[in-house]
């Protein structure tokens, strides 16, 4: 039964042994839980109100944090929102997650990342942060509170730590563009792993080792991993490639802007070793077709070399020291440079991002100084394979 409430009266009011509450007459719903004497008696503001046929109840604040005057405007208020149609235990919820680092970073992974990053990004703030930081709203994150995260994580994986500062310190940018907070906490932050610039560039023995061994692959398999020192482009693009993306007619591979890593559409000339490689491949592919009698042809061109695991054991059959995919594409860049290719062509095949003002004016598509470059490449690599002395470092000049 509604009861006349006071300040005193508030004041006096003792715990039983079970919770009960203390209806207020001044404002309809206005209640008051005093909890149970065991646990502490606490008194705590709450709202019952009803709103699309549902009775809800919001809760206001504890008392005497929050005395009897302020929580019958808080009262008020909310009856005044519901009858606005507006259910403010809902815009609570709202507002207290509106602005946390979990709710931000759903947003900023769905709108800011490419798609075929979101898993893995998605993945890393899992394991990495969000169990620490999720409820955390994005204006109460500071400086420490970074280096103290980074430094757990790099106790167990330096190079993560540095990693997770980079997507953090992008976020937070985001964040200031979009008036969520007026700082970037990052910012000041040292990154915490050391990390060591690979160099690792093959020699030419391990370049012939490298390919008689691929040679012994599967189709697929053997044609991903020659194609990423051909071409020189990153592991993902490779596995990845569409027959969509290919003109064999003309010799051309474009890597559309959503598969590259800097966001823009990518031309790829291809020699005639790499094109030859894939003119197998589709040819097999035909001839799939016709025995199947299926219309349309695989989406990827190495449907059976796109499993990571499976690339993974792939490198294990070439017996290389200290190995990593990526040296593909670094020996190329390397060899390119040793036999004369200017580093700006080698920069357009790498599809570098640029900055500065080469960025803003140089429009030049350079699709025929890299196919000069690439061309030039492929007679190294062969010279290389076929162990022709003095081939690879003549080979750009008499292109």
């Amino acid at each position: 039964m509604p009861t006349n409430l006071t300040a005193r009266s508030v004041a006096q009011l003792t715990p039983k042994p079970k919770p009960f509450y203390i209806t207020d007459t001044l404002i309809p719903g206005l209640a008051l839980r005093i909890g149970a004497a065991d646990k502490g008696g606490a008194k705590s503001w709450s709202i019952r109100y009803r709103i699309r046929r549902r009775m809800r109840r919001l809760t206001l604040g504890d008392y005497p944090t929050l005395g009897l005057a302020d929580a019958r405007t808080l009262g008020r208020d909310a009856r005044k929102a519901v009858a606005k149609g507006v259910d403010p235990a809902e815009a609570k919820q709202e507002a207290r997650t509106a602005d946390t680092f979990g709710t931000f970073a759903t947003v900023y992974i769905t709108t800011h990342v490419k798609p075929k990053r979101w898993k893995e990004m998605e993945a890393g703030l899992k394991k990495n942060v969000l169990h620490a930081w999720r409820h955390r709203l994005m204006t109460e994150i500071t400086r420490r509170d970074v280096r103290d995260l980074l430094a757990v994580i790099a106790t167990r994986a330096p190079i993560v730590a540095n990693r997770t500062r980079a997507v953090l310190h992008r976020m937070f940018n985001v964040a200031i563009a979009e008036d969520v907070v007026e700082m970037n906490p990052v910012t000041g932050t040292a990154r915490p792993g050391v990390e060591q610039q690979r160099d690792r560039v093959l020699t030419h023995d391990e370049i012939r080792r490298f390919w008689a061994a691929s040679s012994t692959l599967p189709a697929e398999m053997a044609a991903a991993w020659k194609l990423r020192l051909l071409t020189a482009q990153r592991a993902a693009e490779v596995r990845d490639m569409a027959w969509a993306e290919l003109d064999l007619k003309g010799g051309w591979w474009t890597i559309p802007a959503e598969r590259s890593k800097n966001g823009l559409s990518h031309r790829v000339p291809l020699s005639a070793p790499a094109l030859a490689l894939l003119t197998a491949l589709r040819e097999k592919e035909d001839a799939r077709l016709k025995a199947q009698k299926v219309p349309t042809p695989h989406q990827f061109v190495l449907d059976g070399a796109r499993g990571k695991r499976q690339q993974s054991e792939a490198a294990e059959t070439f017996k290389l020291k200290d190995f990593r995919g990526h040296d593909l594409r670094r020996t190329a860049a390397s060899l390119m440079a040793g036999s004369g290719v200017q580093r700006l062509v080698i920069s357009k095949i790498l599809n570098h991002v640029e900055t500065g003002v080469t960025s803003v004016y140089d429009r030049h598509s350079y699709d025929a100084e890299k196919r000069i470059a690439l061309d030039s490449w492929a007679r190294t690599l062969t010279a290389i394979i076929k162990q022709q002395k003095g081939a690879a470092v003549t080979a750009f000049r008499r292109a």
